[in-house]
């Protein structure tokens, strides 16, 4: 028995396999650049992997206040990323996640349900992803996330934004106002799934405002019975993300990844 314990333990502790691309650094750890679906991505990778190889897959803005980031590496996390800027979390930008996931989990070894974290216009591709792959989520950190495409960009972004926001949604002018499709909307699979929810917003936000993105996302969550977590800082604008200490946000992470099926 103790004998075929210990295969099983060596073998949930396992590490991920590797991963394709040129090596580099990141933060004192190694980082492999590659391709997915013909976009830039890569993943950086812990010394040592903590086991079942949880990972925190992040949107947008690589690099900007990374605390989490690596206090999560200093975890055994892997953490991830795959771009589709630009596409404000269609449904192509989350079928390229899709074929992403894939490739994490069944060619690397990755966890298989997985921590998002989406800063700001990156609240568009998490939640429309986790809405569409919910039993794959483990929990989600939003920070200064957008929530709705009527706040961010139409509202407050350029026109230029905005255009491209409606070409990829196939919407015309004006059809934004019935658009069903936003982070905002069918949060009930993500409720059904147990998902947690935590998010880091800025009461003085002026490009994200909480009270037409957080506010309303969490209003509803709440409303179906799911659990969401809101850190708000006083007086802080869009920037800077984050927190400067950011223990709540890594111990968010770990309490609902540990217990998270490998």
């Amino acid at each position: 028995m103790r004998f075929v314990f210990g295969i099983l333990l060596g073998a949930c502790s396992a590490a991920a396999n590797p991963f394709p691309g040129p090596q580099t650094t990141w933060k004192g750890f190694d980082r492999f650049d590659f391709a997915v679906a013909g976009r830039e991505a890569w993943v950086v990778v812990p010394a040592e992997a903590a086991p079942g190889n949880p990972w925190i897959w992040r949107a947008r803005f690589w690099g900007h206040e990374p605390q989490t980031d690596i206090a999560l590496l200093e975890r055994g996390f892997h953490v991830a990323y795959c771009d589709v800027a630009d596409m404000f979390g269609a449904p192509p930008a989350v079928e390229i996640w899709n074929t992403f996931y894939a490739k994490m989990t069944d060619e690397h070894g990755l966890a298989p349900k997985v921590a998002l974290e989406g800063l700001s216009r990156g609240g568009l591709i998490i939640y429309n992803w986790a809405k569409a792959n919910p039993e794959k989520v483990a929990c989600i950190y939003a920070d200064a996330p957008v929530c709705d495409i009527k706040s961010w960009p139409r509202d407050h972004s350029g026109p230029a934004n905005w255009a491209k926001c409606l070409a990829i949604y196939g919407l015309t002018e004006g059809e934004e106002e019935t658009f069903t499709g936003n982070p905002i909307d069918g949060l009930d699979v993500l409720v059904a799934a147990g998902v947690p929810l935590l998010h880091v917003v800025g009461e003085a936000d002026k490009v994200v405002p909480v009270a037409e993105n957080t506010a309303v996302l969490a209003a509803r969550y709440r409303a179906l019975g799911g659990s969401i977590e809101i850190i708000s800082k006083p007086g802080v604008g869009h920037h800077p993300h984050s927190l400067e200490d950011p223990t709540p946000i890594v111990e968010f992470i770990l309490r609902h990844t540990s217990s998270t099926e490998r």
